[in-house]
């Protein structure tokens, strides 16, 4: 297993905020796996789903992340809700979940200063009820793949980006 950092949990948690914080705090690079997507097929990840389906979609992650384990290390990665699906996760470095409650998540988008944009870019919002079953068929595969679990609610950043240094040494 390399040392890269696997942070995974469902859409909105703050994956992405949270990876560019550590990764500044701590030196290391950080990349996100859907940027990454996006850059490849020059699009994004909305455009993919409509123009090409969600298996498309979920092969790219697969490719995604066997380029990651061969080519990358010392690296925060911040992955995409659905990322966990990928068939090497656990051998891309050590997985840690954010986890927090649907309610938490929802209300976190929902409020934040640029929340119309977080909103668009999260089309299944718009429809709670189908997002929280979502969110309730994956909590349980997050948390069989975590290497560890941080609880995000109630933190600040600061907090958050020391749980996931002490979890992932």
């Amino acid at each position: 297993m390399n040392n890269n950092i696997i942070l995974i949990g469902f859409m909105g948690v703050g994956k992405g905020t949270t990876a560019r914080a550590f990764a500044a705090r701590y030196g290391m690079y950080n990349i996100d796996t859907d940027d990454l997507i996006e850059s490849r097929e020059n699009r994004s990840i909305k455009k993919i789903f409509r123009e090409e389906g969600e298996s498309y979609f979920r092969a790219l992650e697969q490719e995604t992340a066997d380029w990651i384990e061969g080519h990358v290390s010392g690296t925060l990665i911040s992955c995409g809700g659905g990322f966990y699906k990928v068939d090497n996760l656990s051998e891309l470095g050590t997985v840690i979940l954010l986890e927090a409650s649907f309610e938490w998540i929802y209300g976190r988008i929902a409020t934040s200063h640029n929340a119309k944009k977080k909103l668009k870019k999260r089309p299944l919002f718009a429809q709670p009820e189908a997002a929280k079953k979502l969110y309730s068929e994956r909590e349980k595969a997050y948390k069989s793949l975590a290497d560890a679990i941080v609880n995000v609610e109630g933190k600040s950043l600061d907090e958050i980006i020391k749980e996931i240094r002490r979890a992932s040494r």
